[in-house]
């Protein structure tokens, strides 16, 4: 044998023993997995779960891969001895294992439950309408004619005091005459009895005049010049638009007859419909934002003033008014308009709408634990606010509840056995159905 091939024998003797140790650990540590296999599972498919380790996936083909006793998580994830790992308490008749990785392939992720203000936002649809209390008819007081129109057509804006017909009556120049008459009566009469019984008359054909829709101001001139006239010119009594001219120049009119229109719409109001279960959450002073379909983008703020206490039987609404501020009068009469305004609802323990999962009547939570381990908890829900749940009972603040992949991880627990006894039992006409 030569120098050459005796090196080389040595060489593999000496390692023989170090491969050996080797093989020998890596099957002692394969021999453990499966050992403490609790199923073997599909890294595609988690879903598919089965005791044989040398089976393949049905649905890929694939390899499959032991899925850990929750016992043998601990080792998985570093802990050794008398570090603690040991001392952890027995999970849940309830709880069920899902591995981490496991989880990531699902997309899982966590929400922890808090507490924070709880706000609900409700929309309606309104329609604008002018202030009434800003809005004034001009009717006929008196039998006569239109003398002249300064006013031709609706839309047309006008300023106080602004005139806007001017109207000729017989039987206003004879109340008018009737006024000045007692007038020079007063002026000429004798004694303090007489003057007493002048000044009577003369408040009574004062408030006649008042009620031929002749102003104060315009009393007091007749007053200062003595003159009565049969003509009487109708001002407006504030900035704002002609609503309509009700008559055409040169035509008669009489007591009653509707003449001019004016509104004033530097304040309007909205009027908007509100369901019932709605009625409960408004309240006089709440501020509204209202978006007009005509301006988009734009939002004008106004302030809830008013809410009918009559129900629309038919469609189970009541209406509520708004007053809005118009300086621009952008807002116009007959528009719609989108109504929107926050009720402020208090504050209670939230989660997101995700973390729910509704089995029927009730409604299921999946709570984290430590090690992959989660626990299927029934929790009982108030009320909808935007995308989350106000929880009334079932968990705490701070606890961590799955978020995303809710229905993957329900359909594991279902496998696992773990929500068994949340199911609602069938009933005997369910059974007999069947």
């Amino acid at each position: 044998m030569t120098t050459k091939k005796l090196i080389r024998c040595f060489i593999l003797i000496s390692t023989l023993p170090f491969f050996a140790g080797f093989v020998g650990c890596q099957r002692q540590d394969s021999t453990a997995i499966e050992a403490n296999a609790g199923y073997y599972t599909c890294g595609m498919h988690p879903s598919v779960k089965l005791h044989d380790a040398n089976a393949k996936c049905p649905s890929c083909g694939m390899s499959l891969v032991p899925a850990l006793k929750n016992d043998a998580l601990a080792a998985g994830h570093g802990h050794q001895p008398g570090d603690g790992a040991g001392m952890e308490a027995e999970p849940a008749a309830n709880e069920f294992t899902v591995l981490v990785e496991q989880q990531r392939q699902f997309g899982v992720t966590y929400v922890a439950a808090e507490r924070k203000p709880l706000h609900r936002v409700i929309r309606a649809v309104g329609m604008v309408v002018p202030d009434k209390t800003r809005h004034w008819e001009f009717v006929a007081r008196a039998d006569g004619y239109v003398q002249k129109l300064h006013v031709s057509s609706r839309g047309e804006p006008i300023a106080e005091g602004q005139p806007l017909l001017t109207i000729s009556s017989p039987d206003l120049f004879t109340a008018e005459r009737e006024y000045v008459n007692l007038l020079v009566a007063r002026d000429h009469a004798a004694s303090e009895d007489a003057v007493a019984s002048m000044a009577r008359a003369i408040d009574a054909a004062y408030r006649r005049l008042e009620q031929r829709t002749i102003t104060a101001k315009q009393i007091a001139e007749l007053e200062k010049t003595r003159k009565p006239s049969e003509f009487i010119t109708l001002n407006s009594p504030f900035k704002g638009v002609i609503e309509d001219v009700a008559v055409e120049q040169g035509s008669k009119v009489m007591v009653g007859d509707r003449l001019v229109g004016v509104v004033d719409l530097s304040v309007v109001w909205v009027w908007a419909e509100f369901y019932e279960d709605e009625l409960s959450m408004l309240a006089k002073g709440q501020k509204v934002t209202i978006t007009p379909n005509a301006y988009p983008g734009q939002v004008f703020e106004g302030e809830l003033n008013l809410i009918d206490p009559f129900l629309t039987e038919m469609k189970r609404t009541a209406k509520a008014r708004i007053d809005i501020p118009n300086a621009d009068f952008k807002l116009r009469p007959g528009m719609y308009v989108n109504v929107e305004l926050l009720a402020d609802m208090g504050e209670g323990l939230t989660v997101p709408v995700s973390a729910v999962m509704p089995t029927g009547s009730r409604k299921l939570v999946f709570v984290e634990k430590k090690e992959g381990r989660l626990e299927p908890r029934l929790v009982q829900l108030g009320k909808k606010y935007g995308d989350t749940y106000e929880v009334l009972d079932g968990l705490k603040t701070g606890e961590r509840v799955v978020a995303s992949a809710n229905f993957l991880i329900d359909a594991e627990s279902k496998l696992q056995g773990a929500v068994k006894s949340f199911e609602e039992p069938a009933t005997e006409g369910a059974a007999g159905r069947r």
